[in-house]
C-alpha cells in the first residue's frame, strides 16, 4: 500500500492544471450557460491567514462544482493593493510603497496557488498598477462630467494616525476603520461623490436582491435611512434669517417648546457672535465639534446644550421658543436643526427635564389623559391630538398628511424626504492612491485632466519621512502642471482617492483587463453581468457593497452596461477568530495557512476550514480539529488505494442485486442528493459531513462482500469509488485528481460531470411518512414501501406523541399521501 504523500500529490496536479489552461475561459464568447463567481479580492499585505483560505476555498467549491454540472465559468482573482499599509510600510522600511506591493503579490500569488484555487489567472488586475487607476481617473471625470463630483470645505472624520480623512462608513464605533485611533473633526477641502442623488434608486433597487441575504438588505436600508416628513421654516426673532427643520412628526408642531442646533449648522457663529456669552459658546462648540460624530448620535450620550440667548417663533401657533446649541445635533444629518417636543420624544423629554424647559402635550392616550408634570418619559405613541386648532380630536399619525397639506398651503413648509446617506467623500491625503485627476488654475479655476493624459502617474521617486505627510505635496514636479484649458501654469490637486473607487467596479474590468481604449467593454458586460456568486465578509455590508451598487447605476447610465445591479447572488461567510478575535495582522493572531500545508496538505487546510463550522457563521479557531480532517482523507486515500489495481480496469456497474449493494446504493445516491442540494445552499459543513458518513458505509461494504470480488462487485466498487471522488473534488480538488487516474480514469476529475441524483436508486423497501395534527409534526413512520392507507393510519393512531395531542379530540378527516404524509385534523 502506498502512503499518502500530499506534498508529491499537490505539486504534480497544481503543475498540471497550469499546463492544460483548464480554468481559462474566453470572455469573448457569450454562453447560454455562463457563471461568474466571484470572491473578494485581499489587500497585499504578503501574507495570507485562515479567514483568506476560507473566502476563496468556499468561492472554489462553487467554481468547481458549477464547472462540473456543464456550467462555463469565470473565476477570476486581483489585488486591492493602494492603501495606507503599504504606506506605512514604505516609512518603516525605507522601500517604495510600489516594490513593497508587487513583492506582497508575488509571495500571497504563490501561497493562492498552493491551495489549488481554480483562478482564471490571465484576468488578473492589481489596483495600483497604472492600467487599472488610470480608469478610476477616466470614470472620475465622467462623474465629475454627471454632477456627480464636488469639491467643498466640510468637517471630515480625521485619523491623526493615518494623516488623512475618512468617510462616515470608515469611522467603527468613533474610531480609524483600519488602525482604531479615535476620530475627530477637521476642517478641510474635500472631493465628494454624490451618491445621496442615488439615494433612491439605491433604497428601491434593494428589491431586485433576491439572491441577498436579508441582514445584508436590511442594513443597506437602514444606512440610507430614507424619512418621509416635512421640512418647516421658523423664524428668528428680530432677524431675516430662519431655521428650517425636518421632522417625521408634524403633528406635534403645536407641541414644540424649544430649538436646537448643532455647533456647525450655518447659523450657529451668527448666534454666538450676537450673543452675550460667546466665549462660552464657542468652547462649547469646539468641543462638541471635536467629539466623534456617532457618540453623539448615541442614545447613552449625555444631552448638553447652551441656550444662545435667541428665540424663534413657531410659524403655527406665534409662540417664542429658545434656541440651544446641542451636542447631539449634527449639521450633516437632516438641516442641522431640531424642534424639540419633549412631551412626545423621548430624547427631547431628558433635554426639557435637565434644563427645566416647558413640556406641553398636544397627544393624548385614547384611553386617559397624562398631564406634563406627572410624565416620567415621553408619550411616542400615536393619538388624540389636542392643542392642535383644526386638528383637535384628530387621530395623530392618521392627521400626519392633512398637517402637511395645511402647511405648504399657508407657507410655512411642506413634504420633503430626507435620508440618512451623506455624500462620499473621497479624498485622501496620502501617496499610495489613485491621483485625483484635477486641476486648479488662477485663469479658468478647477478643472479635469484632459482624458488624452491619462494616467497621471504616482512619481516613483516620492520622499517619504515619518511625519506622515503626502510627498505629493511636497513634489514640484508633480503638482506645477498646465492648465488643459488655457495652457497656462496651474496646480495639480494632490489628494489621492479612497480605496473603495477601486473595488466598487474592480469585478468589470476583471472580464476585460487589457482594454486600452475603455474601462471594459459594454458587448462582453452585457455577456457577463450581473456577477451569478459574490462570496465575502459581512463586514463590506455597508462600506463596499453600498458603494459598488452606486457605481454600477452610474456606469449604466454612462452606457456602459446594461445590468441593473452588480451581483444576482451574495453569500456573506463568518469571520475566522482567534483569542477571542477576528484573525488579522494588526491583532497578531493570525494563522499562517503555510503552517498546517506543510504539515498536512492544502486539500486537509480547505477541509477543514470547510467543515469546522457552518460558513455564515464565525469560525473559531482549534488546532486540533485539522488532525481529524487529515485523518478522513488518508481513509479515503487507502480504500481507493488498496483496490484500484483490483477495480481499475472494470467497467462501471450499478445495476447490482443484494442486500449489501442495495443499502450502499441507497446511502450513495442520497449523498449525491445531500452534497448537491447543500452546496447550492452553500450549508458546505453539511456536505462534507455527508461525505465522511458515506465513506464509512463504503469500508463497512467492504468488508461485508469476500476478499476476491468477482467482476460484478469489482464493477459496482469502481462506480460507488468514481461517484465518491467526484463529490469530493469541489472541497480537495488534489486529492480528487489523484484518486481519478488511480481509478483508471483518464483525464481531469474537473472534466467529468457532475454525479446524478437517480430517484430509483435512492429508493429503500420502505416509505418515510410524516405524520400531522393540524398540520403540525407529530411523529416520523417507516413504513414498508406501498402500505395502504388504512394500515398506515392504524399504525399512526397506536404512536404514542399522535394519541397525547389527539387527547381525545374529535378525528375530523385524515388526509394521505401516499407514501408521503398522513394529516390527521382534529376538532
Amino acid at each position: 500500500m502506498s502512503e499518502y504523500n500530499f506534498t508529491e500529490i499537490e505539486n504534480k496536479w497544481q503543475k498540471k492544471w497550469e499546463k492544460s489552461g483548464i480554468f481559462s475561459i474566453d470572455t469573448d464568447k457569450e454562453y447560454d450557460n455562463k457563471f461568474y463567481v466571484l470572491v473578494m479580492f485581499p489587500y497585499p499585505s504578503g501574507k495570507l491567514h485562515m479567514g483568506h483560505v476560507r473566502n476563496y476555498s468556499l468561492g472554489d467549491v462553487v467554481a468547481r462544482y458549477k464547472r462540473m454540472k456543464g456550467f462555463n465559468v469565470f473565476h477570476p482573482f486581483g489585488w486591492d493593493s493602494f492603501g495606507l499599509p503599504a504606506e506605512n510600510a514604505a516609512i518603516s522600511r525605507n522601500i517604495h510603497p510600489r516594490e513593497w506591493t508587487l513583492k506582497c503579490i508575488d509571495d500571497m500569488k504563490v501561497q493562492i496557488k498552493g491551495l489549488g484555487v481554480s483562478y482564471n489567472w490571465e484576468h488578473e488586475v492589481a489596483t495600483c498598477l497604472e492600467d487599472y487607476y488610470r480608469w478610476n481617473q477616466w470614470l472620475f471625470i465622467k462623474f465629475y462630467e454627471k454632477g456627480l463630483v464636488y469639491k467643498k470645505n466640510a468637517p471630515v472624520n480625521w485619523c491623526s494616525s493615518c494623516n488623512t480623512s475618512l468617510a462616515n462608513e470608515q469611522v467603527e464605533d468613533g474610531k480609524c476603520y483600519r488602525c482604531g485611533t479615535e476620530v475627530y473633526q477637521k476642517e478641510l477641502e474635500q472631493w465628494f461623490f454624490k451618491i445621496t442623488d442615488y439615494a433612491e434608486r439605491l433604497l428601491k433597487d434593494i428589491e431586485l436582491l433576491d439572491g441577498w441575504p436579508e441582514k445584508v438588505k436590511i442594513m443597506q436600508k437602514n444606512w440610507i435611512g430614507k424619512s418621509i416628513g416635512a421640512e418647516i421654516d421658523f423664524k428668528l426673532e428680530g432677524s431675516s434669517d430662519t431655521i428650517r427643520v425636518f421632522t417625521t412628526r408634524p403633528d406635534t408642531l403645536f407641541g414644540v417648546t424649544y430649538m436646537v442646533i448643532a455647533p456647525e449648522h450655518e447659523l450657529t457663529q451668527k448666534l454666538i457672535n450676537d450673543s452675550d456669552n460667546k466665549e462660552e459658546l464657542q468652547k462649547f462648540c469646539e468641543d462638541v465639534i471635536n467629539m466623534d460624530r456617532f457618540a453623539r448620535t448615541s442614545d447613552e450620550l449625555e444631552k448638553e446644550g447652551k441656550f444662545t440667548g435667541k428665540f424663534a417663533i413657531n410659524p403655527v401657533n406665534g409662540e417664542k421658543i429658545p434656541v440651544y446649541i446641542g451636542n447631539y445635533v449634527i449639521a450633516s444629518y437632516g438641516t442641522g436643526a431640531v424642534m424639540a417636543v419633549p412631551a412626545h420624544d423621548e430624547r427631547d423629554f431628558k433635554f426639557a427635564k435637565k434644563y427645566a424647559l416647558p413640556i406641553k402635550v398636544v397627544i393624548q392616550p385614547e384611553e386617559n389623559n397624562i398631564k406634563p408634570e406627572s410624565m416620567e418619559s415621553a408619550f411616542v405613541e400615536p393619538g388624540i391630538m389636542t392643542g392642535s386648532a383644526q386638528f383637535n380630536g384628530k387621530r395623530s399619525d392618521k392627521a400626519i398628511p392633512e398637517v402637511i397639506d395645511w402647511l405648504e398651503k399657508e407657507g410655512f413648509g411642506g413634504k420633503a424626504v430626507n435620508y440618512r446617506l451623506r455624500d462620499w467623500l473621497i479624498s485622501r491625503q496620502r501617496y499610495w492612491g489613485t491621483p485625483i485627476p484635477m486641476i486648479k488654475c488662477e485663469k479658468c479655476g478647477m478643472v479635469p485632466e484632459k482624458i488624452e493624459n491619462l494616467p497621471i502617474v504616482l512619481p516613483q521617486d516620492a520622499a517619504f519621512d515619518e511625519s506622515g505627510v503626502s510627498p505629493l505635496k511636497k513634489d514640484p514636479s508633480f503638482y506645477e502642471c498646465i492648465c488643459p484649458k488655457c495652457g497656462g501654469k496651474a496646480i495639480r490637486d494632490t489628494d489621492t482617492m479612497d480605496t473603495f473607487v477601486d473595488s466598487s467596479w474592480y469585478f468589470y474590468r476583471y472580464i476585460d483587463p487589457k482594454n486600452q481604449e475603455l474601462p471594459f467593454s459594454y458587448e462582453k458586460a452585457v455577456k457577463w453581468f450581473p456577477v451569478d456568486q459574490y462570496i465575502g465578509g459581512v463586514e463590506h455590508a455597508i462600506l463596499h457593497l453600498l458603494y459598488s451598487r452606486f457605481f454600477n447605476k452610474v456606469l449604466f447610465d454612462l452606457g456602459l452596461t446594461k445590468s441593473i445591479e452588480p451581483i444576482k447572488n451574495l453569500f456573506t461567510q463568518g469571520m475566522v477568530i482567534k483569542d477571542g478575535a477576528k484573525m488579522s495582522k494588526s491583532k497578531g493572531n493570525v494563522v499562517p495557512p503555510e503552517d498546517i500545508i506543510n504539515k498536512y496538505g492544502a486539500d486537509t487546510a480547505r477541509l477543514f476550514i470547510l467543515f469546522a463550522a457552518p460558513p455564515e457563521r464565525e469560525l473559531e479557531w482549534n488546532d486540533d480539529s485539522v488532525g481529524g480532517c487529515f485523518r478522513f482523507l488518508n481513509r479515503v486515500y487507502r480504500i481507493v488505494d488498496e483496490n484500484s489495481k483490483a477495480i481499475s480496469s472494470i467497467d462501471e456497474n450499478q445495476d447490482v442485486e443484494g442486500k449489501n449493494y442495495i443499502e450502499l446504493r441507497q446511502k450513495l445516491h442520497a449523498t449525491i442528493k445531500q452534497v448537491s442540494d447543500d452546496i447550492e445552499r452553500f450549508h458546505i459543513n453539511t456536505a462534507i459531513s455527508s461525505l465522511m458518513s458515506l465513506m464509512n458505509n463504503i469500508y463497512d461494504f467492504r468488508e461485508n462482500i469476500s476478499e476476491d470480488m468477482d467482476d460484478v462487485s469489482k464493477g459496482f466498487l469502481k462506480s460507488v469509488l468514481n461517484t465518491f471522488v467526484k463529490l469530493l473534488s469541489p472541497f480537495c480538488p488534489h486529492i480528487a485528481e489523484e484518486l481519478w487516474e488511480m481509478l483508471g480514469n483518464k483525464g481531469f476529475v474537473l472534466e467529468a460531470s457532475w454525479p446524478e441524483f437517480n430517484e430509483k436508486y435512492a429508493a429503500g423497501d420502505s416509505d418515510l411518512i410524516i405524520v400531522q395534527i393540524n398540520g403540525k409534526l407529530r411523529a416520523r413512520l417507516n413504513v414498508p414501501k406501498g402500505m395502504d392507507k388504512e394500515s398506515v393510519e392504524k399504525v399512526a393512531l397506536a404512536e404514542e406523541n399522535v394519541i397525547r395531542n389527539i387527547n381525545g379530540k374529535e378525528i375530523r378527516k385524515i388526509i394521505y399521501v401516499p407514501g408521503k404524509i398522513l394529516n390527521i385534523v382534529v376538532g
